[in-house]
């Protein structure tokens, strides 16, 4: 087996196991719903032989709900801070993803840029968030038209749209479907996330982006492409792949869609595009 820093992405022999360095990327994760996909594909990524950590800490939330003033408190300042004070008092992180899709693009895009600068000065790791994420996500395979597949009511979706054409993207088809909650999202299982993501409109559409880091779907990465006949971008994929390229180059892992197909560039900086 072959181990690989990815800071450098340079080969390491088994023998060398133990003492190589491992990256670690810390996971801010809203509640309890989908957090489970982080330790699944840290898995996936040892047995490709990339040396990554993906801690989980949970911040809190006040109301579970789809709603914008709910989603606003939930990715409010102070919780955001409270979690990040907990990553950086535990292990050493390398960099930070906030996974959360509604509790960033619900502040806009400058709203989202500045949530995320203010991870990076409290914390001073570079940082990401699951809705920069999606658009990165998008310019790294050159897609400019998406359908959305969103488990949100129609008013919260809508305002992802909106965040997608800030960044130039644009939105061919909408599918909501007016899940309340994050609790139940959590529950969906791969015949009912098939169905979610396959019940929108794809006449166009280069790609389709399914949002909620409560939505599993890693493990189902492949069916969905499949089942689709297209690219798939889902929000827990999104945030590893841009947590990775805060490290550096993305590598190349069998079995995570098209998006982990090939190796990418690192990003840039905490915040960017703008």
């Amino acid at each position: 087996m072959i181990v690989y820093n990815l800071r450098t992405s340079r080969p390491r022999t088994t023998a060398a196991v133990e003492g190589v360095s491992v990256s670690t990327i810390g996971i801010l994760y809203p509640g309890h719903s989908a957090e489970d996909d982080y330790p699944w594909v840290e898995g996936v990524l040892h047995e490709a032989g990339y040396a990554v950590r993906l801690p989980v800490v949970h911040t809190s939330v006040g109301e579970d709900a789809h709603r914008v003033d709910a989603l606003l408190d939930l990715g409010g300042a102070a919780r955001l801070a409270e979690g990040a004070d907990r990553v950086t008092a535990g292990a050493p992180c390398d960099a930070l993803v906030w996974a959360c899709t509604s509790g960033s693009f619900v502040f806009g895009w400058e709203g989202a840029h500045e949530q995320v600068a203010g991870l990076a000065e409290r914390t001073g790791l570079p940082t990401t968030s699951t809705s920069l994420a999606f658009v990165r996500a998008a310019q790294r395979l050159g897609l400019r038209r998406v359908a959305v597949a969103a488990s949100y009511p129609h008013d919260v979706a809508a305002a992802f749209v909106t965040f997608l054409g800030r960044a130039g993207i644009e939105v061919t088809a909408l599918g909501s479907h007016d899940i309340l909650t994050a609790a139940e999202v959590g529950t969906l299982g791969r015949e009912e996330v098939l169905a979610l993501a396959g019940g929108v409109d794809r006449t166009g559409a280069q790609a389709v982006l399914v949002p909620d880091t409560a939505l599993h779907t890693l493990p189902w990465l492949e069916d969905l492409e499949a089942g689709l006949g297209t690219v798939v971008l889902t929000a827990n994929q999104v945030s590893l792949h841009d947590g990775l390229a805060l490290l550096g180059e993305v590598p190349p892992v069998a079995g995570l869609g098209r998006l982990f197909a090939t190796a990418h560039e690192g990003a840039r900086t905490a915040g960017t595009p703008r």
